[in-house]
């Protein structure tokens, strides 16, 4: 049944709002079905308020991480913007929720291990709408570096009115972030995490990521990010090693990763040549690391630690596969 502020805003809000078609593309109960017992109050009900409705706070931190807003924005977006009311189910204003109930929310999705979940459960749909492969023939591997959210500050405390001869109390104090490592990369240094993604070569899907801090080598997180439903791997130099070309010879995936030349010996001719075809290939993925940090603001995180700031690539990851599910509908029709 359409209520009177659906009337309105299906008056108000343009036909081509991104926003309207997203929430027709998915089927949103497959989401809430994963929901259910996110709450203490939903497994054992003891009296007391009944938390929010936990698809509409879900639909609201995806709109968090597209439009890359605070949780503080967010709060207010959610009380003014009619399409972020219509996509959320959050009319009433005294319904909206505020930004410590988001943040808490995020954090519990997190926790549980249910922004991959429901990043499989997204892509599962793309797939059964045609929009996306479930079986692709090539996956590329690449990583890109995420900037810790905290100062990379390293403090001296020493202890007051202490006397000269007396054994001097002090200690380090390093960044609040002390999951993310320093990385120099050309002329520059980083401070923070490396995001590894796994896109098909057919349309540029996002299919598998992993996080680590900046300073772990790439070629050692070959295994941890390859996808498995591909015939080939696409991957550069970084990863040339001996070990992941065994690893994907067991798992009878062909070998798409670049040679890389070493000191007592130079590149054959026929290496030279893969090595220029695998790179035509590999556009795709970097593709990919553009839309995320210009269109979706990713250059940094807006978390601290490992675990939240995968969890949020998994929630930039979700929008932009929905991002190329819509365009590709438009395209279809």
């Amino acid at each position: 049944m359409t209520s009177f502020f659906s009337y309105s805003v299906d008056q108000r809000i343009k036909k081509d709002n991104l926003l309207l078609k997203l929430n027709k593309l998915i089927e949103w109960s497959k989401i809430k079905n994963k929901l259910n017992k996110l709450y203490k109050k939903d497994i054992q009900d003891k009296g007391g308020e009944r938390p929010y409705d936990p698809l509409k706070m879900f639909k609201a931190i995806l709109l968090g991480q597209w439009y890359s807003l605070s949780d503080p924005a967010l709060e207010e977006a959610l009380c003014l913007r009619l399409d972020f009311m219509m996509f959320t189910g959050f009319e009433l204003l005294e319904d909206c929720p505020d930004a410590t109930t988001l943040c808490r929310f995020r954090n519990r999705i997190i926790e549980k291990g249910l922004d991959k979940k429901f990043f499989n459960e997204i892509n599962q749909q793309l797939e059964r709408l045609g929009l996306k492969l479930k079986e692709a023939h090539g996956a590329i591997i690449d990583a890109t570096i995420i900037e810790s959210s905290a100062r990379p500050k390293r403090q001296l405390s020493i202890a007051e009115d202490r006397k000269e001869k007396e054994e001097i109390n002090c200690k380090i104090i390093e960044s609040k972030d002390t999951d993310s490592r320093w990385l120099k990369k050309g002329s520059k240094c980083f401070y923070g995490y490396k995001g590894f993604v796994s896109v098909d070569s057919e349309k540029g899907y996002i299919n598998n990521i992993h996080v680590t801090s900046a300073n772990i080598a790439e070629v050692n997180q070959f295994e941890n990010v390859v996808d498995d439903n591909c015939e080939r791997v696409y991957a550069d130099k970084a990863y040339a090693s001996d070990k992941n070309r065994k690893f994907l010879k067991k798992k009878k995936i062909k070998d798409g990763i670049m040679f890389k030349a070493s000191k007592n010996q130079k590149l054959s001719p026929w290496q030279k040549i893969k090595n220029k075809l695998i790179s035509k290939k590999r556009y795709m993925v970097e593709q990919c690391f553009g839309t995320i940090k210009r269109r979706f603001n990713f250059n940094r995180a807006s978390y601290i630690g490992l675990a939240k700031v995968e969890g949020q690539l998994y929630l930039k990851a979700i929008c932009y596969n929905l991002l190329k599910g819509v365009r590709m509908v438009e395209i279809r029709y």
